[in-house]
C-alpha cells in the first residue's frame, strides 16, 4: 500500500539538472517507485525505483528542501517543493526503512507463526478491506458527479473491476477462515504449517460495453497488475505473519502499480532506472578510496586529503614558528596526521551509532566512537585561532575605520585553517565542565621582555605575549568561553560558543552559536564577530570536514561592517572550502569596498573598489607561530591537557580499548558531581567567566583593568 505519493524533483547525472517525476512510497514492499507522471503511474509504467532496506536519508542544513537516499552503492538527490514536503517524505521514508529493518532481523528469529499470528493478519486483511470499500463509495460518488463521458467510462471500469477484486479478497477470507477451522493440524496444536487451501480467484466480470481503448489497451490485455490482489495460492507460510502491518483509520492513498510486465509488485535486488538517461544517482560518492602504500609515512613532506571527488589533495604542512626556548611535547608537538581511512572496517560500531539517532537529532547526548576522536580538547582548538597572533595584533595598527576593518577580516579569515591543524577528519574531546586551558604566544622577530601582564589571563606570560584563556563554564548546553589579549597593543577578543551537534543522515551538523566581541580600546571600537556551522561529511566512508553558513563582522561606532559566506560543496560538480565575503562602508551597504573569494584553507584573493587586486590571504605559505603551554607536571587537574593526558597518550599509541576506559572515567565523574549537586541544591560556580544576560564575559579584561569601563553588549547581541 501506497503511505505517500506526490510529485518530487530528482538529479540526473546525464542531464545535469532536475527532473519532475511523481513518486510513490510503498512501505509494504519498502520501495520508492517513480514515474513520467501521475497518468502514467494510474497504468502502471514505473520508470524505476529506490529499495529502501538498508538504506541511509541525508539532508543538507544549508538547503532545506533537497534530501539524499544512499543504497546499494548509490547516492539518490531529491528535491522537494519547501521543507514542510521534505520533512513529509523524510518521516515517511524513515518509518519504511525501519519497519524493513525490523522485518530482517524478525525473519532472522525463524520463529514459528501461531494461530494468534494468522487471526491478527485475517483482521488486518479485513481492515484493508473495509478501506478498498469505502473508496468505491467514494467512486461512486465522483461517477455521478462527472459530465464528461469518456472519463466517466474510465471510472465505470475502475469501479467494476475493483468489486469485482473486493468480492474475491473476501472470498479468499472466508476460505482461509473455514479452512483454519476444518483443519486437522489446527485441532492438535496451534501452529500453523503447510498449505491451508488452494483455489482460485474469482474472475473480474466486466461490463462488456466500456470503451477500454481510453487505457490504451482493452481489458483482455491487461493483467491485474494496479491492484492489490491476494494470490491465487494461499498458505501459512506465504504469509508475512512475523510483521506486524499498521492499521491506519484512513486512507488516500493509491494503490502502488506494478510494472507494465509483472503482475505483482516485484521487489528488486538493488535500485534501478529503465533508461541510462534516468540515471541520478552518486557514482562519484563511493569510488574506491586509493590504499596508502606501506612505504608512505604519516609524517610524510605532503599531506594526502581525500576530496569528496575521489581525488587527491596534496599540501604542504605549514611552517611552525617556535621560540628558542620552548619545549618539545611528544603527546601535542607531532601533528595528528593519521588518517582515519574508510569508516566501513568500522562498520558494526557506526552501525550502532546510527541505530540510536534518527535525521535532524541533537547529539548533545550521543557518545562518539573514541577512534574518531583527535588528541586535543575543543578548547585547545579555539586556540588555535590565534595561531596567526601577528596578524591580530597588527589590527589597532591601522590609520582608518576602513583598514582597520579590513585588517580585522584579514585575521578572521586566516584563522580557520589553523583551527583544523590537520587535514583528518576527527572531533576534538568535548571538555568537562570546569576545564580550562591556558596559552600564550611569543611574537616572532619582537624582542623580548621581562614585564609580565601578571593580573592577566595568563600570569606568566609577559606584555608583550598575546594571552589566551578558555573555560567549560556549561555542560548542558555545551558552551565554552574563551578571552584573548594583548596587553601593549590594548587589543582583547570575548567570546563564547554554543556547540549544537544535528545528525543529517551522511553527514553531521554543528551549529556555532554565540559571537566574540574584539576591542580595540585605544580607539573605542568593538567589532562584533559571528562563526560559521562545522560538517563532518561522508561519515560511512572516508570523512571530510567543510565549513558552511554565513559570518558577520559589525562595528557599530564607524559603521564598517564585512559578510562571508561559507560555500558547502555542491552535490554535482563545484569546488570545496569556497567563500565569498564583502567589506561595506557606513554610507554604502550596496556596493562594496572590498569583495574577497577563494578558499578557506587556501588562498582567497581581495578585489578593491580602486581596482587594486591582491592575495588576501594565502594559508599555503603563512607559517603558524606554535603556541606556548606549560609542561604536563606543573599543570592543575582541570586544565585541558593534564586532564585528557591519558586519553591522549593512549589514542596516540593506539590503544583506543584504554583510552575509551579513561575517557568514560571522566564522563562519570562529571555525570557523578553533577548528580551530587542536584541533589543538594548547589550551583555550578564558573571560575574565569560569568554570564551577563545571554553572554559569556571575561571576569577582568584588559579594559576593565585599565580602568577604561567594561565592554558593551548591543541589546541585540543575542543568540
Amino acid at each position: 500500500m501506497a503511505v505517500i505519493e506526490g510529485p518530487l524533483s530528482k538529479w540526473t547525472n546525464v542531464m545535469k539538472g532536475w527532473q519532475y517525476r511523481w513518486f510513490v512510497l510503498d512501505e509494504s514492499s519498502g520501495i520508492l517507485s517513480y514515474f513520467t507522471s501521475k497518468e502514467k503511474m494510474m497504468r502502471g509504467a514505473r520508470r524505476g525505483c529506490v529499495r529502501l532496506k538498508g538504506a541511509v536519508i541525508g539532508i543538507d542544513d544549508e538547503d532545506d528542501s533537497t534530501f539524499t537516499i544512499t543504497v546499494d552503492q548509490k547516492t539518490f538527490h531529491f528535491q522537494a517543493r519547501d521543507a514542510d514536503e521534505r520533512e513529509k517524505w523524510i518521516q515517511g521514508l524513515e518509518n519504511t526503512i525501519l519497519r524493513h529493518s525490523h522485518s530482517i532481523k524478525k525473519q532472522e528469529t525463524k520463529s514459528v507463526p501461531t494461530a494468534a499470528d494468522f487471526d491478527r493478519k485475517l483482521a488486518e486483511t479485513d481492515a484493508y478491506l473495509q478501506l478498498l470499500i469505502g473508496q468505491v463509495q467514494t467512486l461512486d460518488t465522483r461517477i455521478e458527479a462527472c459530465e464528461d463521458v469518456s472519463a466517466k467510462e474510465k471510472y465505470s471500469v475502475l469501479k467494476v473491476t475493483a468489486e469485482a477484486m473486493i468480492e474475491a479478497i473476501k472470498h479468499a477470507i472466508v476460505m482461509l477462515q473455514i479452512a483454519k477451522v476444518g483443519s486437522p493440524e489446527n485441532k492438535k496444536k496451534e501452529s500453523l504449517k503447510g498449505p491451508v487451501m488452494n483455489g482460485t480467484m474469482h474472475e473480474a466480470v466486466l461490463t462488456s460495453g466500456a470503451d477500454f481503448d481510453h487505457f490504451g489497451r482493452r481489458a483482455s490485455q491487461r493483467d491485474n497488475s494496479h491492484y492489490c490482489g491476494i494470490p491465487a495460492s494461499l498458505s501459512a507460510e506465504s504469509i508475512d505473519l512475523n510483521s506486524s502491518l499498521p492499521i491506519p483509520e484512513t486512507s488516500t492513498s493509491t494503490p502502488l502499480p506494478r510494472d507494465e510486465n509483472s503482475s505483482s509488485i516485484a521487489v528488486p535486488e538493488t535500485s534501478y532506472s529503465s533508461s541510462e538517461d534516468e540515471d541520478f544517482f552518486d557514482a562519484e560518492d563511493f569510488k574506491s578510496t586509493p590504499k596508502t602504500s606501506p612505504e608512505k609515512s604519516t609524517s610524510s613532506s605532503l599531506m594526502t586529503t581525500p576530496s569528496p571527488d575521489g581525488e587527491e589533495e596534496k599540501r604542504d604542512p605549514p611552517q611552525i614558528i617556535a621560540s628558542e626556548d620552548d619545549y618539545f611535547d611528544e603527546l601535542y608537538d607531532d601533528r595528528d596526521t593519521e588518517e582515519l581511512g574508510s569508516l566501513e572496517k568500522h562498520g558494526s560500531i557506526i552501525a550502532h551509532l546510527l541505530s540510536q539517532v534518527r535525521i535532524g537529532m541533537d547529539l548533545t547526548k550521543v557518545v562518539l566512537p573514541t577512534f574518531i576522536l583527535e588528541r586535543r580538547s575543543l578548547l585547545e582548538m579555539y586556540a588555535d585561532f590565534f595561531a596567526h597572533p601577528d596578524l591580530f595584533i597588527k589590527i589597532p595598527d591601522m590609520d582608518t575605520p576602513a583598514e582597520r576593518m579590513i585588517q580585522l577580516v584579514r585575521w578572521y579569515m586566516s584563522a580557520f585553517h589553523a583551527g583544523r591543524n590537520s587535514d583528518v577528519a576527527k572531533k576534538p574531546y568535548n571538555p568537562i565542565l570546569g576545564e580550562t586551558f591556558c596559552c600564550h604566544w611569543n611574537m616572532p622577530d619582537w624582542p623580548k621582555t621581562t614585564d609580565l601582564a601578571d593580573d592577566g589571563p595568563v600570569p606568566w606570560s609577559t606584555k608583550e605575549n598575546l594571552a589566551f584563556i578558555a573555560e567549560q563554564v556549561s555542560h548542558h548546553p555545551p558552551i565554552s568561553a574563551f578571552y584573548a589579549e594583548h596587553y601593549n597593543k590594548r587589543i582583547s577578543l570575548d567570546g563564547y560558543i554554543w556547540t549544537k551537534s544535528k545528525f543529517l543522515g551522511l553527514s553531521i551538523g554543528v551549529h556555532m552559536i554565540g559571537k566574540a566581541v574584539v576591542s580595540l580600546i585605544d580607539h573605542d571600537e568593538e567589532y562584533v564577530i559571528t562563526f560559521p556551522n562545522g560538517y563532518g561529511r561522508s561519515i560511512l566512508t572516508v570523512p571530510w570536514v567543510e565549513l558552511g553558513g554565513k559570518i558577520t563582522i559589525t562595528c557599530a561606532k564607524t559603521g564598517f561592517s564585512a559578510n562571508v559566506d561559507f560555500h558547502t560543496k555542491p552535490f554535482y560538480g563545484g569546488k570545496k572550502h569556497q567563500i565569498t565575503g564583502h567589506i561595506y562602508s557606513p554610507t554604502d551597504k550596496k556596493n562594496a569596498i572590498v569583495t574577497i573569494d577563494g578558499e578557506w584553507n587556501g588562498i582567497m584573493y581581495a578585489k578593491y573598489s580602486s581596482g587594486r587586486n591582491e592575495a588576501f590571504v594565502d594559508t599555503k605559505k603563512m607559517a603558524i607561530v606554535k603556541k606556548r603551554v606549560k609542561p604536563l607536571d606543573t599543570q592543575s587537574e582541570f586544565e585541558s591537557r593534564k586532564l585528557w593526558e591519558q586519553v591522549t597518550r593512549n589514542l596516540k599509541q593506539k590503544n583506543v580499548e584504554v583510552a575509551t576506559e579513561f575517557k568514560h572515567k571522566l564522563e562519570h565523574r562529571q555525570r557523578t558531581e553533577a548528580k551530587e549537586r542536584k541533589e543538594k541544591g548547589l550551583k555550578w560556580e564558573t571560575k574565569q567567566f560569568h554570564e551577563v544576560g545571554e553572554h559569556w564575559v571575561y571576569d577582568r579584561p584588559l579594559m576593565k583593568r585599565l580602568g577604561k569601563g567594561t565592554p558593551t553588549r548591543t541589546p541585540t547581541d543575542s543568540l
